[in-house]
């Protein structure tokens, strides 16, 4: 690999952004989704002039986009039907970024778990607030793996046309 060589370092530099996209929505610091995007902008934009390029990025593009849409509709519908206000989903946000720079890179998760179920505890006592609790994390959970999704997807996308052009 010749790093002197412009085209292959852009390669190498988006991979790298698209693998770090990838991690960044498993560990919620980076904004995954995006960044996945980014890398494959920066390709598309700095790489050796190509017309396939221009077709990933459209490509890419229209997979983030129905990947963000579905990532907050279908947890959302979930968590409606489960009964689940918003007043707690916003109660555990708070906590998470609270938790977040409390105790770093689990602190989010254990800050949201924690708002959600005291706003819950709070709303329909301790009994019945863990069933609530749960159904934020499952929606929680599903929101992540369509994200995840959309990013590996976007990932095998950028790999296939890096083959082709």
């Amino acid at each position: 690999m010749d790093l002197s060589d412009t085209g292959t370092t852009v390669d190498l530099i988006a991979g790298l952004a698209l693998l770090a996209g990838v991690i960044g929505v498993v560990v919620p610091v980076l904004p995954g989704l995006l960044l996945c995007w980014a890398a494959v902008l920066f390709w598309a934009l700095l790489g050796d002039a190509d017309g396939g390029r221009w077709l990933v990025l459209v490509l890419a593009t229209a997979i983030a986009a129905g990947g963000t849409v579905v990532k907050y509709l279908w947890p959302g519908r979930r968590l409606k039907e489960t009964g689940v206000p918003t007043s707690s989903l916003i109660a555990g946000g708070l906590l998470g970024l609270v938790g977040f720079f409390v105790v770093p890179v689990v602190g989010l998760v254990l800050g949201f778990v924690l708002g959600v179920y005291l706003a819950e505890a709070r709303r329909l006592g301790g009994n019945r607030a863990w069933p609530s609790t749960r159904s934020a994390l499952g929606a929680v959970g599903l929101s992540m793996l369509v994200e995840l999704a959309a990013a590996l997807g976007i990932g095998v996308l950028w790999l296939f046309g890096l083959l082709w052009t």
